[in-house]
């Protein structure tokens, strides 16, 4: 490649598990792909970025904003990525590179079948209608639009907006809030030292 005017880093692995019965290698692996993998990409295709006044774009999550349960590894993450885009934005903010935050929602993918339970095997099931989520390829056009638009931070769902905005408005109400969300769902597993 002669130059790179766009950096998407969209790997991610999710989990389902409460941090008490979790192997802590499954966090690990959470770390290693979905921030790690951000870092090393980011920092590989940086000079030429800066180079061509090209963007960096983290897909992360609403739990980039706000913990779910079961996902303690997974909010982590993508809070650190989060954090990392902002610091990088920062940096080169008078040196025409834009950072994007993109947080799309919850999207139509395999991230719940492929999430990683307490002993590191993949959840095999999801308990949303994926059917009524957004599609990929229309979160792959909102990312592109916000690119094009050299946006910094975009929060795609009402309800991704609401729960940041309540995150900083009142903070405990959102985690009751939050918990009943999910745990209607059935996206809450059951604590092995509960059963």
């Amino acid at each position: 490649f002669s130059r790179i005017d766009v950096l998407v880093n969209n790997a991610g692995v999710s989990m389902r598990a409460m941090l008490r019965d979790v192997d802590l290698k499954v966090l690990k692996t959470l770390m290693d792909v979905n921030f790690w993998g951000t870092v090393y990409c980011t920092k590989a295709a940086l000079p030429h970025l800066l180079e061509s006044r090209g963007t960096v774009a983290g897909v992360i999550s609403i739990a980039g904003f706000s913990s779910l349960p079961a996902r303690s590894g997974y909010s982590s993450s993508k809070f650190a990525v989060r954090g990392f885009l902002d610091a990088l934005r920062i940096e080169h903010l008078k040196d025409g590179l834009n950072v994007l935050v993109f947080a799309p929602g919850y999207t139509s993918s395999n991230v719940r079948n492929a999430a990683l339970t307490a002993d590191g095997s993949k959840q095999g099931t999801t308990p949303l209608n994926e059917g009524r989520l957004m599609s990929a390829e229309e979160v792959a056009l909102k990312l592109a639009n916000a690119i094009k638009r050299r946006r910094n931070q975009v929060i795609l769902t009402t309800l991704g907006k609401v729960t940041v905005f309540l995150r900083g408005l009142c903070p405990s109400l959102l985690d009751h809030m939050t918990y009943g969300y999910i745990a209607r769902e059935g996206d809450v597993p059951k604590s092995d030292k509960n059963e």
